[in-house]
């Protein structure tokens, strides 16, 4: 994959909608629940796409909603876990979280929050937690590109997000991603925790460029898919090209245990809380 090439795509792309004026148009009545365009006749937009996500009920704890793209007919599945009492003066973090398995096509599968995501953040933090369903893509592939620069945008813009503390999270396949993000779309996360991951900084012209915000990497000691040894190199790599990385190693733990990667998922949001986020 050009990795450089495929980003340039994806910024023509979105920059309609992120730079689009959010007064511009008003089609009140012609949208649904669910994020849907309800007159056929009305060709999509991006000012469609912000309606129809204002028009979502999004409530203080899980709402699990779609949302129609700029491609009529291909909706978005995510989970947003809306914090208590976020408001214009109490504004609230961010995290996204990227499931693993993100070749598996699931109608559900962005919905295993409960496994890792929100026992490690109970007590500790309260923010806003975004859950995309990869629809059977890898993370950084055009599709989901589009997927999580929009609903970045769209949550920064109607939500109330403190958009000085915002990070990334995901477990495998959604490690990868965040690893991907903090590369090359810096200025969107703050911070990013990957779990049980194997990504190579290095890029299509063999060189390795520091990431520039911070990462705070676990990885389980006997992860059979992605050996330690090799998810260490590439780590030590981008170390010594200036990157601010924490690697912990999890004693023990596989790949095939996520759920218990929760104590070690709880240091890396008190770290993010008190360390990058202080």
């Amino acid at each position: 994959m050009n990795q450089l090439k495929t980003i340039g795509i994806i910024a023509a792309m979105v920059i309609s909608l992120v730079g689009c004026n959010k007064s511009d148009v008003n089609f009140e009545g012609e949208f649904d629940n669910t994020g849907g365009n309800t007159n056929p006749d009305l060709p999509r937009t991006e000012q469609d796409v912000r309606n129809d996500f204002q028009n979502l009920n999004l409530q203080p704890g899980i709402n699990d909603v779609q949302l129609e793209s700029l491609t009529e007919g291909l909706f978005w599945k995510f989970r947003v876990i809306v914090p208590e009492g976020a408001s214009d003066t109490n504004k609230k973090p961010l995290i996204f979280n990227l499931h693993g398995s993100a070749r598996t096509v699931s109608a559900d599968i962005h919905k295993s929050t409960g496994c890792l995501i929100e026992p490690a953040t109970d007590g500790i933090l309260d923010a806003y937690i975004i859950s995309p369903n990869s629809d059977g893509k890898l993370w950084y592939e055009v599709n989901n590109q589009i997927q999580i620069l929009a609903l970045y945008d769209l949550a920064t813009s109607y939500l109330y997000v403190d958009t000085t503390k915002t990070a990334i999270t995901g477990y495998s396949d959604g490690g990868n991603g965040s690893w991907f993000y903090m590369q090359y779309f810096p200025d969107m996360f703050s911070a990013a925790i990957p779990m049980a991951t194997s990504y190579n900084t290095v890029k299509n012209d063999g060189s390795i460029e520091a990431i520039q915000k911070p990462l705070y990497v676990i990885h389980g000691e006997n992860d059979q898919l992605f050996p330690l040894a090799t998810t260490q190199g590439y780590v030590d790599a981008s170390i010594n090209a200036g990157s601010d990385i924490t690697f912990v190693v999890a004693p023990g733990l596989d790949h095939y245990q996520p759920c218990d990667y929760v104590s070690y998922l709880r240091d890396g949001i008190e770290w993010l809380t008190n360390t990058v986020w202080n």
